[in-house]
């Protein structure tokens, strides 16, 4: 009988030896990195905590990616890059009621559950977290976070409050989970400025990552609020991304007045009468404050009411 090669011997013991640690801590005896495995959803927070903590005992990294469901490419982007490097990844829906300010949208926001399951089962999510409000902010729960100066401009001048339902929410999923690695979106550039901020200033001990904005083939930006868009006003959106556009070739053939480019963006928005704006600005990427003259890293951004819906886009730009 044929003797088997001694590197294979050498693998399979290491195999024995991982499959060995793995049941010790309770994680599947299937290969420990980066596999698919049937997803769980869970509501307590409990079991996302025990769930972590036997992966972290067994070696193993975590990404985390909060959504509000709807889910769409641009949240499924950000999956497959927690799970380039991650060994699991966690992903939780939470419509979040504290970031709707009165006359916003919480109540008709898309829940599609089931179909968000589905999806982020296919991408690859091991360990769904969906919990109910008490399950967030439990009887009695009275803590808000604030985080100041990034927080009074932009959205937080358009949507006063906003920003303190993100930052109490995320502070709390992050509590939860645990992760090594959290992954947030470039489209909501501010909230992930903010967030950045938070997690430095309170010394938690996660790696916040940002993946770029993903977009429709037209240029518009990915976004769950498309979905209150009809045939007319969805070619309206395109303003957004196309404004952008304008603001960016000017960038790169030399422009460096922040009014100059702020001009540009509404000349290209005339041609779309359905688009009413909120703001448009160029500011610091770091403070997020305005800039006189481009001569480092900036935020090109802007929010604008296309029919029902209210949607936000923005890109970062450096001269080089």
């Amino acid at each position: 009988m044929k003797a088997t090669p001694a590197p294979k011997r050498r693998t399979a013991a290491k195999a024995r030896s991982r499959r060995a640690a793995a049941k010790r801590n309770g994680v599947p005896a299937t290969r420990l990195t980066r596999q698919r495995v049937p997803m769980r959803t869970v509501r307590d927070p409990l079991d996302v905590r025990r769930a972590v903590a036997r992966w972290r005992a067994a070696g193993l990294r975590v990404g985390f990616v909060p959504t509000m469901g709807a889910i769409h490419a641009g949240h499924l982007s950000l999956v497959a890059r927690a799970r380039r490097g991650c060994d699991r990844v966690v992903a939780s829906i939470f419509v979040n009621p504290l970031q709707f300010g009165p006359a916003e949208d919480f109540r008709r926001y898309p829940r599609p559950l089931a179909k968000d399951q589905a999806l982020l089962q296919e991408a690859g999510v091991h360990l769904l977290w969906a919990p109910g409000v008490e399950g967030i902010y439990p009887q009695g729960h009275c803590t808000r976070v604030r985080v100041l100066g990034l927080t009074e401009v932009l959205e937080g001048a358009a949507r006063p409050g906003h920003f303190e339902g993100v930052t109490t929410v995320v502070a709390r999923l992050l509590q939860v989970v645990q992760p090594h690695e959290l992954w947030l979106g470039q489209k909501d550039a501010q909230q992930a400025r903010v967030i950045e901020q938070m997690v430095r200033d309170l010394g938690l001990d996660v790696n916040v990552r940002r993946g770029p904005t993903i977009r429709e083939p037209d240029g518009l930006a990915l976004s769950s609020r498309n979905q209150y868009l009809d045939r007319v006003d969805r070619k309206q959106a395109l303003a957004l991304s196309r404004g952008l556009t304008e603001a960016r070739r000017r960038l790169g053939a030399g422009e460096r007045v922040p009014q100059r480019l702020i001009a540009a963006i509404r000349r290209v928005w005339r041609a779309y009468p359905r688009v009413r704006e909120d703001y448009v600005a160029v500011v610091d990427a770091n403070t997020l404050q305005p800039v006189r003259k481009v001569n480092g890293r900036i935020l090109v951004a802007l929010a604008a009411r296309v029919g029902p819906a209210r949607l936000i886009d923005n890109f970062e730009w450096e001269p080089r």
